[in-house]
């Protein structure tokens, strides 16, 4: 990541982490089975300083993203900053069991991923706006495929605007491949060290929180409330699609939750503004 994405990766969704220990579920999650095969899981390499301190290059950050065309992934563009090469995986669990390559944790040849090229939407930039909502703004990206994936059906674009046309707790479908558990191993651990997720396609259930706030052209508003029946998203559903409610439509990608237990509510980059279509649209058909 550049350094900018560095300092975002405190409240962003897209970095792994993990520990060992007890764990139980928060996000309210389940099993997404074959209902979203088009939802894959990523993995970015780029320079980065490892466990030990070392400058190196090699996967450095994983996300989720949706496959929009046989080579064209959608994903957040905080996922692909930085980022100079991408793999996908699109099984349900992409666990490191399915990885036989140990120097490559992330997968490698023979892993069952697709290698890709990331691209960030030009007009990204961390901190352009004020407040929380504009926190990351046109925080989109795509990977270009090395090869076609075909499936029987694909995530598909929505129609410029069609969030504004939307009425407050509109149902939202939540797919990712993002951490599921916090695990305590000491006492007085650091919150993100707890966090660890099995890299399992996941659905969750969510509601929009409609309404003018700051940015609202810009971002969605994504209820995160398990107490209420709400699904959350967390670190790793980065670049993962909000769906329109039993639909495949994407409305916009998971940007950034607002604190560290992935709770309250969760903004997302909205892919229905006209600009973004067309950038997105652009990868289309290559």
């Amino acid at each position: 990541m550049t350094r900018k994405s560095l300092v975002v990766a405190a409240v962003v969704l897209g970095l792994l982490v993990g520990s060992v220990g007890i764990a139980y579920a928060i996000t309210n999650g389940q099993p997404d089975g074959n209902d979203h095969p088009y939802v894959g899981l990523l993995v970015f390499d780029a320079w980065h300083y490892d466990a030990s301190g070392t400058w190196v290059y090699g996967p450095a950050w994983r996300c989720s993203g949706s496959l929009i065309a046989p080579d064209v992934v959608l994903t957040a563009g905080h996922c692909t900053d930085g980022a100079l090469a991408a793999r996908v995986w699109f099984d349900e669990d992409v666990t490191y069991a399915k990885v036989p390559y140990p120097l490559y944790p992330f997968g490698g040849p023979g892993s069952g991923a697709i290698e890709g090229t990331p691209f960030t939407n030009p007009d990204f930039c961390i901190g352009c706006g004020n407040g929380l909502p504009g926190f990351a703004y046109r925080d989109t990206g795509v990977v270009v495929l090395d090869e076609p994936v075909i499936m029987d059906e694909y995530a598909k674009l929505p129609d410029a605007g069609l969030v504004d046309t939307l009425r407050n707790k509109t149902g939202i479908d939540f797919v990712g491949y993002g951490v599921q558990e916090q695990v305590m191993s000491y006492p007085g651990q650091n919150p993100y060290d707890r966090w660890q997720g099995l890299r399992v396609r996941l659905y969750a259930p969510s509601q929009l929180v409609s309404g003018n706030f700051v940015h609202s052209d810009e971002f969605m508003k994504l209820s995160l409330n398990a107490a209420k029946g709400d699904g959350g998203t967390c670190f790793g559903d980065s670049g993962g699609p909000d769906l329109l409610g039993g639909t495949d439509t994407v409305l916009a990608v998971n940007s950034y939750v607002t604190n560290v237990n992935c709770s309250g509510v969760g903004y997302s980059a909205r892919v229905d503004i006209p600009e973004v279509l067309e950038w997105i649209e652009g990868f289309m058909g290559e």
